[in-house]
């Protein structure tokens, strides 16, 4: 069924008033060249209660955002990777205590960083292996280049790893080369935003025997009907792509990939399962709908509701949160009361959020301030999509979140 044009505030017991207020306040956020466009669809029960879409997806051109504009999800490609894993651990084909070395050899020995920089290293023997739950809730001991607070992340930033679309090479040459550097921390120790993802992802080509792009259609995306979700762009649908921008403190937006000559529409050879899907509003809220509906939708089955329950629980040390566990402050400092499951952000402490909402409800967003998230005790979720390359934390995604919980009835 295509949620376009269908939104029915009453069916899913939204109020007017706060939803007029939420257009106001995003289209101001258009208006003012704060981000060059917004779509926001928040489905309800079994309705999608509102939908608005306005501004421009490519500026330079001029060319309105359109319902089937599609877009880079970048780290929202996470929770898709996170259910392709979990789909093969309720096939028994792995489990969440199993040392990743199990499946990719050269992750054995792993070492953890003591001194030094890139090629010369002193390291440290890990006090255990790196598992696979470790991988799937970011307590790896891996990091990101871009969070440039370490000399591995350096290393990362010198070895390009990390690169996207515009990666060379396959998915295994990443992980190889990841495999070469050491730890940040013993697995286990802390939480750190990674590349733990993209292990995830190589951990489901080497068990299911299939490309992840392959395994992503055939399992998640054609179950689903996310006709418009992959890793590249096809030329026939290169019109629909949205341009992306960035933004200097305090200056204008500026053309950061244009749709024209986006590594996304040209061949995509290494699939990035951290951040490499390009999708719709349309199609994402296919995949946050299933995740509502305990793991199906309209009758499909995606992954079970038990294995969903799993993945939606806190997995860090108990009494703890990314408030305390995380290793960038300014991310600890705004996911204080949230625990990480296994893919996903989990509301443990609501008062500490100091946001409206509710326990158990769970998120994930991408770089370029794309973001969902869902509210199972409202039955609630929504998907908001733009495209501005922002990877410092912002307010905004706060700011939305107490507007859309002031519409519900």
């Amino acid at each position: 069924m295509s949620t376009r044009f269908q939104a029915d505030p009453d069916a899913a017991a939204l109020t007017i008033e706060p939803l007029a207020r939420l257009d106001a306040a995003l289209r101001g956020w258009v208006d003012s060249g704060k981000l060059p466009f917004i779509q926001i669809a928040i489905w309800r029960g079994e309705a999608l209660g509102h939908y608005a879409s306005y501004g421009l997806r490519d500026r330079e051109r001029d060319l309105p955002v359109t319902d089937d504009t599609i877009v880079r999800i970048y780290s929202m490609t996470k929770p898709v990777t996170s259910v392709a894993l979990m789909q093969l651990f309720e096939q028994g084909k792995v489990l969440l205590e199993d040392p990743v070395e199990k499946y990719i050899p050269e992750f054995a020995g792993l070492r953890v960083y003591v001194a030094g920089n890139h090629p010369n290293f002193m390291t440290r023997q890990c006090d255990r292996p790196m598992t696979v739950r470790d991988v799937l809730t970011h307590q790896s001991g891996l990091t990101y280049g871009f969070l440039e607070r370490t000399n591995v992340d350096a290393a990362y930033r010198k070895l390009e790893i990390g690169g996207g679309a515009a990666a060379t090479g396959t998915l295994r040459d990443t992980i190889l080369q990841v495999a070469g550097l050491p730890l940040e921390f013993s697995p286990g120790d802390h939480w750190n935003y990674s590349v733990s993802t993209d292990v995830c992802g190589y951990l489901v080509e080497v068990i299911s025997g299939q490309p992840l792009d392959v395994y992503f259609r055939e399992h998640i995306f054609e179950p689903l009907g996310m006709e418009d979700t992959a890793f590249n762009v096809p030329a026939e649908k290169k019109a629909r792509f949205a341009a992306n921008y960035s933004m200097a403190p305090g200056g204008p937006l500026e053309l950061l990939d244009d749709p024209e000559t986006s590594a996304y529409t040209g061949d995509v050879t290494s699939f990035s399962p951290g951040g490499g899907l390009v999708s719709t509003t349309e199609d994402y809220l296919r995949f946050c709908r299933m995740l509502l509906d305990e793991g199906s939708l309209e009758g499909t089955r995606v992954i079970g509701r038990k294995t969903l329950e799993l993945m939606t629980v806190n997995h860090l040390p108990p009494g703890t949160d990314l408030g305390t566990q995380a290793s960038v402050p300014a991310l600890a400092a705004l996911q204080a009361g949230t625990g990480f499951g296994l893919g996903f952000s989990v509301v443990t402490d609501l008062a500490t959020t100091q946001l409206t909402g509710s326990p158990g409800a769970f998120a994930w967003g991408g770089a370029a301030s794309t973001v969902f998230w869902v509210d199972p005790m409202e039955e609630l979720t929504v998907v908001f999509m733009t495209q501005l390359l922002n990877l410092a934390p912002s307010s905004m995604g706060r700011e939305l979140r107490a507007m859309v919980y002031a519409a519900l009835d």
